[in-house]
């Protein structure tokens, strides 16, 4: 099975790859010549996902897969939540983003979070929506250098490491993409 996964973030396609059986093959949008930005407008992460996936199925004609991933903090009423990617400017930029961050929570003393991901399927015509979330609290300073996004500074409840420490194997059993990937994977298997 082959089925499109409505992204061009060559991070998310290996995360998310690495955790599916080799009879189903992710294909990016550029492997459907979908270049463009696709919008994320919506107010919620569920409605960025739904957006993202109705995009390729009305423009393209495929049945695909979106997700959406935005990091909520408990003492900042969930931000930055659905505007996690440009929490520091349109730049989308990581380091920014996790730099206002912790300036953001540097007097603060609660610093729990937790990542959450919308996985929006279209398949033959029904739409179906999959959530994960990941616990865990902000560091004080950037830990680790693999992962990407927020992962150096997000350090999931139950470990000492952040997501940037943690192998991809580890990261994949208890990220909130994991989840989500785990609950759509069990969804396609039992189709």
């Amino acid at each position: 099975m082959k089925i499109i996964f409505a992204t061009n973030n060559h991070n998310k396609i290996i995360e998310i790859q690495s955790m599916l059986p080799k009879s189903i093959e992710i294909m990016s949008l550029e492997s459907i010549s979908c270049l463009e930005d696709i919008p994320e407008t919506a107010d919620t992460i569920e409605g960025n996902a739904i957006q993202k996936a109705n995009y390729v199925l009305e423009k393209y004609g495929y049945d695909c897969f979106a997700d959406d991933t935005g990091l909520e903090v408990q003492i900042l009423n969930g931000e930055p939540g659905v505007y996690s990617a440009r929490y520091a400017g349109e730049q989308r930029n990581a380091d920014d983003n996790m730099d206002k961050l912790l300036s953001e929570l540097s007097n603060k003393s609660n610093r729990k979070a937790q990542f959450k991901t919308v996985i929006c399927l279209n398949l033959n015509g029904t739409q179906h929506l999959f959530t994960g979330i990941a616990q865990g609290k902000i560091t004080k300073e950037k830990i680790g250098n693999g992962g990407f996004g927020y992962d150096p500074i997000f350090i999931p409840d139950g470990f000492s490491e952040s997501f940037a420490q943690l192998s991809l194997e580890t990261k994949n059993e208890i990220s909130h993409r994991g989840k989500a990937t785990k609950l759509l994977l069990d969804f396609l298997e039992n189709k």
